[in-house]
C-alpha cells in the first residue's frame, strides 16, 4: 500500500471527517472570503459542492479569461483588504486567468487563486491539462504548491494573510485533485494578522514638512497605492493644508474627488498640455503612492517639479525615473496622516483652499487646468457635423449627469477609456475602476460583476468599447444567468479606433484599417440574444435618457452608444499645445 495516498471519500476510516475541501472553504469564510469566481471542472467540483453548502457566492463565469478580473474588481472596490477568490481547474484554465492574475500584481490588488493541480502520481506523465507549477511564478506576488493534502488548509491560510499584506496582490494556492476529495485531517492554524506597513520616520515627516511649507507652488500627485492603503481622507487633508492642486495617475483615478477645487485632472496618455505645465511649473512635488511607472509619465518624459518628495512602498522606485529630494519607503496613509498632523496650523486654512473665490492659489492653478480642458472636451463635441455619430465626450458628460455620485463605475482599456480618464470626473477612491500598467482589454465588465457582488446596494456601470466588449463578450450571458444587476455603456464605432488611428497618422494605413464595417456588430442583438435587456441610441441628448432607463430596470441593462470611429483620440488631441 502507498501510504502517501490520501483516504479516499468513501474511506470507512474517514467518518464524518470534513473533506480537504470543506474545510479550505471552511478557512476562507474565516477569514472574510465569502464570494468566489469561476468555472466549475470535474477537478473542482469538491470546492464547488463545499461552497454551494455553505455561506458563499460562486460566481459562475463563461471564461477563466473573466474570473481573476471579477475578483480584481470586487477588491477594487472594497474597503482595504476586502477580497475574492477565483478557482480553476488546471492547464488552461489556469493558463486564462493568468491575463487577470498579472493585473492584479501590477495594481497591488489581492486576491486568492486557486488552481486544482494534476494530481501528484499522475505528474510528469503529461496528465490532462498538466503544466508546470512555476509556470505562474511571474504573474502572482506568491505561488503555493500544496504537496501533502494535510498542508491545504495551512498554504490557504497564509495566502490570504500574505494577499492582504502590503504591498498587497494576488496569490496562487495549487491543491492537487485527488486532495480536495480526500478527508485528511487538517492541522489547527492560529491567527496570524498581515504584517503592518511600514510607518514612515519621524525625521522624514518633518524634514517633508518643513520642505513642502517652505514651497510657493506645490503639487500633490497621487497613484494607486492611496486607494490600496485608504489614504483618500488623509490626502485631502494635507492638499487642503498646503493648498495644493492635486493630479492623480491613471491608476490613482477616484483617489481624490474630483469634483474638489483642488483637484487637477488624471496623468495619463491623454493629459492635457495644460495639466503637464501644472506640474512642471510647480516648484516642489510630493508624489505618494505611486511608482511613476512609464506609463503614466509616457516613459519619464512628462516634467515634474524639480524638487520631488517620493513617498512609495518600494525602495527600488525612488529614483528610478526622477531625482528625489526625499525619498520615504512607507504606507501612504501613514505617511500623509502624519504629516498632516504635522502641518495643523501651517499655510491657509481647509476652507481658503477649497474656495476658489478666496486667495487661494492652489484652487486657482487647479481651476485653470480644468477649465482648459473642458474648452478642450467641448470644441471635440462641437466639431462634429450634425450626421456624424457621437463623440466619446458627448457620451461620457451625460452619463456622469446620469448617475448618482455613489454609483460604482469600470472602465476598459482603450480609446474610450482614454477620454473617460480625462472627461469623467471621479467621485471616490472606490467608486471608479480601470486597469493600471498592465492595461488589458476586457476588464471592464468582468470587474463590474466583482463590483456589485462587492456593492450590492449601489450602481454599478461599466464603460467599455466594443473592442473591448467583444474580449469578454460571454459575461453579459453571466449577468443574465446570475441575475447581476449590472448597466453596461457600450461604445460602438465597429473599429479598433485607437489602433486605426495610429495606423493611419503614423504609417500610412487607410482610415478606419482595423475596422469591420462592413460586418458591423448589433450588440442590442447579441445582448438581447443572452438575456441581457437591451436598447441602441444614437442621438445626443438621448443617451442620459437610455442609462437612466437602464439603471431603473430590474435586472442588467446595455446600452450601444453608436459613436464616430474618426474621432480625436485623446493622447492627440488633449495634448496638442493652443
Amino acid at each position: 500500500m502507498n501510504t502517501d495516498e490520501p483516504p479516499s471519500d468513501t474511506d470507512p476510516g474517514a467518518g464524518d471527517a470534513p473533506t480537504v475541501a470543506e474545510s479550505v472553504v471552511d478557512c476562507m469564510l474565516d477569514r472574510g472570503v465569502d464570494v468566489a469566481f469561476g468555472i466549475p471542472g470535474k477537478q473542482t467540483l469538491p470546492l464547488n459542492r463545499a461552497l454551494g453548502e455553505r455561506d458563499a457566492r460562486f460566481v459562475v463565469a463563461r471564461h477563466e479569461t473573466a474570473v481573476t478580473h471579477q475578483a480584481w474588481g470586487y477588491a477594487e472596490t472594497s474597503e482595504p483588504g476586502a477580497m475574492a477568490a477565483s478557482i480553476v481547474v488546471p492547464g488552461p484554465g489556469d493558463m486564462n486567468a493568468m491575463n487577470g492574475l498579472k493585473n492584479a500584481l501590477n495594481d497591488c490588488v489581492p486576491l486568492l487563486h486557486i488552481a486544482v493541480e494534476t494530481e501528484r502520481e499522475v505528474r510528469g506523465g503529461d496528465g490532462i491539462h498538466e503544466t508546470p507549477p512555476e509556470t505562474y511564478d511571474t504573474v502572482v506576488k506568491e505561488n503555493v504548491h500544496v504537496d501533502s493534502p494535510a498542508g491545504a488548509v495551512p498554504a490557504v491560510a497564509e495566502a490570504i494573510r500574505v494577499a492582504r499584506e502590503h504591498p498587497q496582490g494576488p496569490v496562487r494556492v495549487g491543491i492537487p485533485k485527488n486532495a480536495l476529495a480526500s478527508r485528511t485531517p487538517q492541522p489547527a492554524v492560529g491567527e496570524r494578522e498581515p504584517a503592518a506597513p511600514p510607518a514612515p520616520p519621524a525625521d522624514a515627516v518633518e524634514r517633508a514638512a518643513d520642505l513642502l511649507t517652505e514651497a510657493d507652488a506645490p503639487v500633490v500627485l497621487a497613484g494607486g497605492g492611496v486607494r490600496r492603503a485608504g489614504a483618500s481622507d488623509s490626502l485631502r487633508a494635507v492638499a487642503e493644508r498646503l493648498d495644493a492642486p492635486v493630479v492623480t495617475t491613471y491608476k490613482g483615478k477616484g483617489t481624490f474627488p474630483e469634483t474638489h477645487p483642488l483637484s487637477a485632472g488624471v496623468l495619463c496618455g491623454g493629459s492635457s498640455a495644460e495639466l503637464r505645465e501644472l506640474l512642471a511649473d510647480a516648484d516642489r512635488g510630493l508624489v505618494v503612492g505611486s511608482d511613476l511607472d512609464a506609463v503614466a509619465t509616457a516613459s519619464w518624459s512628462v516634467s515634474l517639479p524639480g524638487s520631488l518628495i517620493h513617498v512609495t512602498l518600494d525602495g527600488g522606485d525612488i529614483g528610478f525615473g526622477y531625482e528625489t529630494d526625499l525619498g520615504v519607503v512607507a504606507d501612504a496613509d501613514l505617511f500623509l496622516g502624519a504629516l498632516g498632523d504635522r502641518l495643523t496650523g501651517e499655510k491657509r486654512s481647509a476652507d481658503e483652499a477649497t474656495d476658489p473665490s478666496s486667495h487661494s492659489t492652489g484652487a486657482a492653478r487647479a481651476d485653470a487646468v480644468r477649465s482648459a480642458d473642458r474648452e478642450r472636451f467641448a470644441a471635440v463635441a462641437d466639431e462634429r457635423a450634425p450626421d456624424d455619430p457621437l463623440r466619446s465626450v458627448e457620451v461620457l458628460r451625460e452619463v456622469r449627469e446620469t448617475l448618482p455620485a455613489e454609483a460604482v463605475v469600470t472602465a476598459d482599456a482603450g480609446g474610450s477609456r482614454q477620454w473617460a480618464l480625462v472627461s469623467f470626473p471621479a467621485a471616490g477612491p472606490s467608486r471608479y475602476v480601470n486597469p493600471g500598467s498592465w492595461a488589458t482589454m476586457g476588464t471592464a465588465l468582468p470587474s463590474a460583476i466583482g463590483a456589485k457582488l462587492a456593492n450590492p446596494d449601489r450602481d454599478v456601470v461599466t464603460l467599455v468599447g466594443d473592442g473591448g466588449l467583444m474580449m469578454c463578450v460571454h459575461e453579459l450571458h453571466t449577468l443574465a444567468a446570475e441575475g447581476i444587476d449590472v448597466t453596461v455603456v457600450a461604445f460602438n464605432n465597429d473599429d479598433y479606433a485607437i489602433i486605426s488611428e495610429e495606423a493611419s497618422r503614423s504609417y500610412d494605413l487607410p482610415t478606419g484599417a482595423y475596422g469591420w464595417t462592413e460586418a458591423g456588430l448589433d450588440l442590442v442583438a447579441v445582448a438581447s440574444g443572452m438575456g441581457v435587456r437591451a436598447e441602441r441610441v444614437t442621438a445626443r441628448g438621448a443617451v442620459g435618457d437610455a442609462v437612466a432607463s437602464a439603471l431603473d430596470h430590474d435586472g442588467p441593462a446595455l446600452v450601444e452608444v453608436v459613436t464616430d470611429p474618426n474621432e480625436p483620440q485623446a493622447s492627440e488631441r488633449m495634448t496638442r499645445e493652443r
